[in-house]
């Protein structure tokens, strides 16, 4: 669903003059929210946020891709920025993140460390001394450590 939601949306956030950074669909009964993340070189704001909603949910309304109803939201992706594809990741090499598995590894679902890179289809994490590989499709969240 997901992959259709940003074959839809994407074309419409480009032609704005943004970058669809990801989505996130949450369910909840007959109801879904959904979460699009949009960026700029220059950043964005709520200006930005707004004129994408409009027509993002504009779109959603005609071509219905969603059973039930659904609240849309658009937003930047911060400052602890959730990575979706690997070259995000990429671009955020030597980055502290905080990753979460959808299955354990080695007894655990969390790991935190040092991002140092992309080989392949997988996420090399630095923790403790030792680097881990994780393939990209075994992660199910991530997200930038935000320096203060």
């Amino acid at each position: 669903m997901r992959d259709q939601l940003t074959e839809m949306i994407q074309p419409v956030v480009e032609g704005m003059g943004c970058e669809l950074w990801g989505i996130e669909r949450e369910s909840s009964g007959s109801n879904s929210t959904i979460k699009v993340y949009i960026d700029a070189e220059q950043g964005v704001d709520i200006e930005d946020c707004a004129r994408i909603s409009r027509q993002v949910s504009s779109l959603l309304d005609v071509e219905k891709p969603l059973l039930g109803g659904y609240t849309l939201e658009v937003s930047s992706p911060g400052m602890d920025r959730k990575l979706f594809r690997l070259d995000q990741f990429e671009a955020y090499e030597g980055a502290m993140v905080r990753i979460r598995l959808k299955k354990a590894f080695d007894g655990q679902r969390k790991y935190s460390g040092l991002l140092r890179g992309v080989d392949g289809d997988e996420v090399i994490l630095l923790v403790d001394d030792e680097e881990i590989l994780f393939p990209i499709e075994a992660i199910e969240k991530a997200n930038v450590v935000p320096k203060f």
